[in-house]
This record gives structure tokens, C-alpha cells and sequence, in this order.
């Protein structure tokens, strides 16, 4: 159904990492993922080792047991994930590109040998700590503290809508110190460290998202990242995981166009299949041009970034861009299925109300919507 065979441009490599995803998503998640959703569960422990085996946990990172994947193999490999369920997706994000990135930009040596190769194998996970109860698309502005005390650091705060953060065994949590924004990590049962799971979602309801809370922690000195400081820590693991999230969408949108294909051709309305209906063809035909263009645009940043010069503006485009062109064939393909688009039998309501959140998660479309525009004026709308 790719019509601009957009494909057919990948590499045999990249190739080669969708059809090796596709197939373990087929087999181990697309079985089980509708009733994961219902259920609000997501196995977390027992996925991580086979998704580490795939190598696809740090997927782009270099060394330490990682794949170190092109960034159009990881793109690929996000968009098979997300066509599973966005929370499969979100779940490899977090861990590779938030985690193990703020680790492997920013960590010591020590730190990187300690938890890298454990997080590339799926045997330790880890979560990222930086939106807040009150402190969303501002996290300059966090209430999260950390002070000296000797030659520790004490760290006070709460972060909200962790994803992976209950089951994270280490937690890499951002703070407000006396030199500015510093990244630490904190590992699972650290005394003063609690989580607590986010529950009553209608969406990402496959995936675990979680509170952290800390009240009074002590960690030693060489728990900080001593290679990051101030905002510009975060923002690019931040980047990393827009960046997935641009080629994740579409799979999240594929999934909902076959199933509007598939049943347009099998759903016999008035005496013939409703595909033959010019309306429904219509719907099909802008769903499929908005694929084509979402996957021309994840293809273009992402040989970009393989050559080095992607810009933070250009993944801002590609976000805000695929995630909206998802959501709207998410919602055609639901009409084409009518009743039964609003149920589990079929991935388009789950996909859609996935949807809901990676229109909001990584950067509000506000926010993306205000990056463009500065770098259309040269104006800053934040301020």
C-alpha cells in the first residue's frame, strides 16, 4: 500500500532491522497487546531481554554493547515498534534514547561501564526523570533541588509522567543545584526514593507511568553527570526521543490504514464492499498521502542526522508534523470501521488514543508549533 515506495530507498541493512522487528512484533507483541491495553499492564521484565538480544535497547549508541545503528535503522526500527503500540515504542525510547543517552553524552567512565551494557542487554532499566507535577514544557523553571551536604548531594523533588519509572532500576533525575541544572543518578531503593504508578490512563495504557518522589535523598558525589550542566543536558537526550517519535508515528498511522483498507475491501455496505464507495476511497487515498509524506519526511531528517547535520528545528518539524498526520488517519481509518473502530478487535481506537499522548509527550505541538516559528522570525515566543 506504500505507493511512493518510499522503502525502496532504505538500505539493505535498514532493511534488514525492519523485517527483524516487524517479525518479533508480530509474534511477540501484536498477539497480546490489545488485552495488555485493556488490562493496563506491560511486561516489561520479561520484554527487555529480548529486546536487548535484538539490540534494540541504545539502538544508536555506540560501544558498551550497543548496536550503534544508523539513524535511519533506528528511525525504522521506531516505526515497526510504534505499529505495534506506542507504548512498546515509548518504552525503548526512554530507555535508549533518554537514559542510556544521558549516560553515554554525559556520564563518567565509571558510570557508562556500570550501567551501559546492562541496559543495552535488557538486564537493568532505567527511566528519566524531568517533567514535573507543575512544570511541564518549562523544565527550566523545575522545583526539583539538589544541595551539598559535605561531599554528597541531597535531592529533593517530584517528577511526574515517567515512563518505565516503577520497574526503572536506575533513575537518571534532573535537578536545580547552585551552578545550575545538574543530571544525577539515583538508583532503585535508595532511601527517601518512592514511586508510585499513574493509573485510571485511556491512554498508553500499555506502558508503566509513574510518580517519582524524593524526599531527603543522599546520593554520593559520583552519582551526578559530571558532563552535563544546565538545560542543554536534558534538551538532547530530549531530541533523541523526537526524533523516534517522528518515524513511530507513522507506524502507529500504517497500522490504522491497513485495518481501514483491509475492511473497506471485506465490508459489504448496500450490496458491494464499502471500498468501491468514492467517500471511503477518498478517506484511503488522504491517508495514504499523508503516509507517503510523513515517511519522506522521517527519511529526509534522518539521513540528515546521519550526516551530521540534522537540526533540533528540523526533528521540532518532523514531530509535530507525523504525530499530527497519524492522528488524523487514526481518525479517518476509525469512521471507515464505524462500530467496530471503537474496539479492541481492531488497533485503531488503541492507536488513537495512544496518539492523544505522543501529541503531547517529548514537546506539547504548542511547543514545536513556537520552535518554527522562531526559526521562521527569529523571534522568541517563549519569553
Amino acid at each position: 500500500m506504500d505507493v511512493l515506495r518510499v522503502d525502496d530507498q532504505l538500505t539493505d541493512e535498514e532493511r534488514m532491522i525492519r523485517d527483524t522487528v516487524r517479525a518479533f512484533t508480530a509474534e511477540r507483541v501484536a498477539p497480546r497487546v490489545a488485552g495488555w491495553f485493556e488490562a493496563g499492564t506491560f511486561p516489561v521484565r520479561e520484554l527487555a531481554p529480548e529486546l536487548g538480544k535484538l539490540g534494540l535497547l541504545g539502538m544508536h549508541l555506540k560501544g558498551y554493547g550497543c548496536a550503534g545503528m544508523s539513524a535511519v535503522g533506528y528511525g525504522v526500527a521506531c516505526r515497526e515498534l510504534e505499529a505495534a503500540d506506542s507504548g512498546l515504542r515509548s518504552f525503548i525510547s526512554v530507555q535508549g534514547s533518554l537514559s542510556m543517552t544521558a549516560i553515554h553524552k554525559y556520564g563518567s567512565d565509571a558510570q557508562k561501564d556500570e550501567w551501559l551494557p546492562k541496559m543495552a542487554a535488557g538486564e537493568a532499566l532505567g527511566c528519566f526523570g524531568l517533567t514535573e507535577p507543575d512544570r511541564g514544557s518549562d523544565p527550566g523553571d523545575m522545583l526539583t533541588r539538589a544541595r551539598r551536604d559535605g561531599s554528597d548531594w541531597i535531592l529533593n523533588g517530584a517528577k511526574m509522567w515517567i515512563t518505565n519509572g516503577s520497574a526503572a532500576d536506575i533513575a537518571v533525575v534532573w535537578a536545580q543545584a547552585d551552578d545550575g541544572i545538574r543530571g544525577f543518578l539515583v538508583p532503585k531503593g535508595t532511601p527517601g526514593f518512592t514511586t508510585g504508578d499513574i493509573h485510571q490512563k485511556m491512554s498508553l495504557r500499555a506502558s508503566v507511568t509513574s510518580e517519582l518522589v524524593l524526599d531527603d535523598v543522599r546520593i554520593p558525589a559520583d552519582a551526578m553527570l559530571p558532563g552535563a550542566k544546565g538545560l542543554r543536558g536534558p534538551l538532547g537526550c530530549l531530541s533523541e526521543a523526537r526524533y523516534g517519535i517522528v518515524w513511530g508515528a507513522i507506524g502507529a498511522g500504517r497500522s490504522c490504514y491497513e485495518a481501514a483498507v483491509d475492511y473497506a475491501k471485506t465490508r459489504e455496505q448496500f450490496g458491494k464492499p464499502i471500498g468501491s464507495f468514492q467517500l471511503t476511497q477518498e478517506k484511503l487515498a488522504w491517508m495514504e498521502v499523508a503516509l507517503g509524506q510523513a515517511g519522506l519526511t522521517a527519511l529526509h531528517i534522518g539521513r540528515r542526522k546521519d550526516e551530521g547535520n540534522v537540526t533540533p528545528q528540523q526533528v521540532s518539524f518532523g514531530k509535530l508534523a507525523n504525530v499530527r498526520a497519524a492522528l488524523d488517519v487514526a481518525r479517518q481509518a476509525r469512521t471507515v470501521l464505524g462500530a467496530n473502530g471503537i474496539t479492541l478487535e481492531y488497533p485503531v481506537i488503541r492507536h488513537m488514543n495512544n496518539l492523544e499522548s505522543v501529541l503531547t509527550y517529548e514537546g506539547t505541538q504548542e511547543v514545536h508549533l513556537l520552535t518554527l516559528g522562531k526559526a521562521v522570525t527569529g523571534l522568541d515566543a517563549f519569553r
